[in-house]
């Protein structure tokens, strides 16, 4: 997965995703087998920092929503796959400690837009609802867009193609999804982590749903820097640990 970063006023973000793409069923399996040295540079490694590096200092800066999340499924699709977004989505406060999560009415009243779209309809979904221009790029396979400022996450929306397979549908929604609510970079040597483009995995892994309640301890703040986010991450991984099993 590439990202990118635009010089905007509040902080535009763009997670593109390549190849491999994720699946909506959290993973229950113990989270034991990873050292706390594995959690903390996974953590430091997708929370900080982007693929494509720019001269902006923003990506080394938590980002993560302090309000509510309220998601609209938006299904483009021949196939309607509503049911399939939703049933993730609502699965996160489960899975994520601190994650507040809610069905908006309409994309009006949200702040996490989920396109559903056929290969055929993305460049111009991208074009006209994340870019908002019509001569704007519409790079990788799946995207996320994530619009952050120093309270926080504001906005993120997200185009999951459905129809080149149920691995990338996956892939897609699981990773794009979690990647709009603040974890932005991949990094190949993350082997148990969707946010990897070199790994197979299309689920909500253990080694994932770590950094996710990492991320949202309420101890973690939008704005830090790694230097002070470093030092607190012993007491968060002790304390992910006993909420995940």
């Amino acid at each position: 997965m590439r990202v990118l970063h635009a010089a905007l006023p509040a902080a535009l973000w763009l997670a593109l995703a390549a190849p491999a793409l994720a699946t909506p069923a959290a993973a229950a399996s113990s989270t034991s087998r990873f050292t706390d040295r594995e959690l903390t540079n996974g953590f430091l490694w997708t929370v900080f920092g982007l693929e494509y590096r720019s001269w902006s200092w923003k990506p080394y800066q938590v980002k993560k929503y302090e309000e509510p999340v309220r998601f609209f499924v938006i299904n483009l699709g021949r196939r309607d796959r509503t049911r399939d977004a939703r049933r993730f989505i609502a699965s996160l406060p489960e899975n994520v400690r601190g994650l507040n999560v809610r069905f908006a009415a309409d994309a009006k009243s949200s702040n996490f837009q989920v396109y559903i779209v056929d290969r055929a309809q993305y460049a111009q979904t991208v074009r006209e609802h994340v870019y908002r221009s019509a001569r704007a790029d519409a790079p990788g396979r799946c995207l996320v867009r994530v619009e952050s400022g120093s309270d926080g996450i504001t906005n993120s929306t997200a185009v999951i193609v459905s129809d080149e397979g149920e691995h990338l549908f996956r892939r897609c929604l699981v990773e794009e999804t979690l990647q709009g609510l603040g974890p932005m970079n991949d990094d190949d040597r993350l082997v148990h982590s969707v946010f990897n483009d070199k790994s197979d995995h299309d689920t909500f892994t253990p080694f994932d749903r770590m950094i996710m309640n990492m991320l949202y301890d309420p101890r973690i703040k939008p704005g830090m820097n790694a230097r002070k986010v470093e030092p607190l991450l012993p007491m968060v991984i002790h304390d992910a640990r006993r909420r995940i099993r």
